[in-house]
This record gives structure tokens, C-alpha cells and sequence, in this order.
């Protein structure tokens, strides 16, 4: 999981798998979903109280499936699904301009994604202990890509 944090304050947290982006938001105390101003497009997320300046308003870091992606609150847990346009994906953080993911962090992603890869075209094998010597390969384009968009 990682953080954007701004003057000393976690804005939203943030993690993502082969088709997805989860973005968390914590609600102010007392706040229901139906005052939360939610808006996912292809390339931004709005999110927000209605009838005040929105917390975020900005562009995603890569496209998502509009129809695809959604929000829910649980408590005070606002969370944000973004279905991912091009599946396999390393994203180097959820929103541009947003503090990227240093080289390390892009690595251990491409790792957790590439093992997330082979688990799902592979069902009857075990990954979990499976280790990459040197430098991961892209989750998305290694051995032919991944079968689907």
C-alpha cells in the first residue's frame, strides 16, 4: 500500500493488482455516501463533498474502464475501484503528479503483478514463494503479453 501525503497529512492511500487500482480516502466523522461527489472518467477521479470544493480533482496516472469502475463507503473508508484499460499495468502511482513509486517500490509492483500474472494463467501452480533474480519483467508484455486487454 502506498500513500500520498501532503503537508504532513495522508491525502488517500492507494494499491493496485493486474486489473486494478484501489484508491482509500478517510471520510470526516458523521459524513453517509449519499453526501460523497464521486466521478471516475477514463482519465480523472473527482472526489468530494457535494456542495464544496472537492478533496481531489485530478487526472489518473494511466486510463480505466469508466463503466467498470466504482465506489462504496463502509463506515468512514471511502474506497474507489478503478478497472484498469490495459491489464497488467505497472502504475507508478494513482494520480499524476501525486508523488510517483521510487525505482524500488516499481520493482516490488512489477514483481507482485508478474507472480499475480503467472498465479492467474497458471491456476494449478503455487507462486508464492517464487523469487525473480535481477530485475522483474513487465507484468504486461512478458512471455507474448498478457491474453487480454
Amino acid at each position: 500500500m502506498a500513500a500520498f501525503v501532503y503537508e504532513g497529512r495522508t491525502i488517500y492511500e492507494w494499491c493496485q493488482s493486474l486489473e486494478e487500482v484501489r484508491i482509500f480516502f478517510t471520510a470526516p466523522p458523521g459524513i453517509r455516501a449519499s453526501q460523497i461527489d464521486c466521478v471516475v472518467t477514463t482519465t480523472h477521479l473527482r472526489v468530494g463533498l457535494k456542495g464544496n470544493a472537492p478533496l481531489l480533482d485530478r487526472d489518473l496516472w494511466a486510463q480505466c474502464v469508466e463503466d467498470e469502475s466504482t465506489w462504496s463507503m463502509d463506515g468512514s473508508l471511502i474506497e474507489v475501484s478503478l478497472q484498469k484499460m490495459k491489464k497488467a499495468e505497472t502504475w507508478e502511482a494513482a494520480i499524476r503528479g501525486h508523488g510517483q513509486l521510487d525505482p524500488m517500490e516499481i520493482t516490488e509492483a512489477q514483481k507482485k503483478l508478474t507472480l499475480e500474472r503467472f498465479q492467474q494463467e497458471n491456476p494449478g501452480f503455487d507462486f508464492s514463494g517464487a523469487e525473480f533474480s535481477g530485475m522483474p519483467p513487465d507484468p504486461r508484455t512478458f512471455m507474448g503479453g498478457v491474453k487480454y486487454t
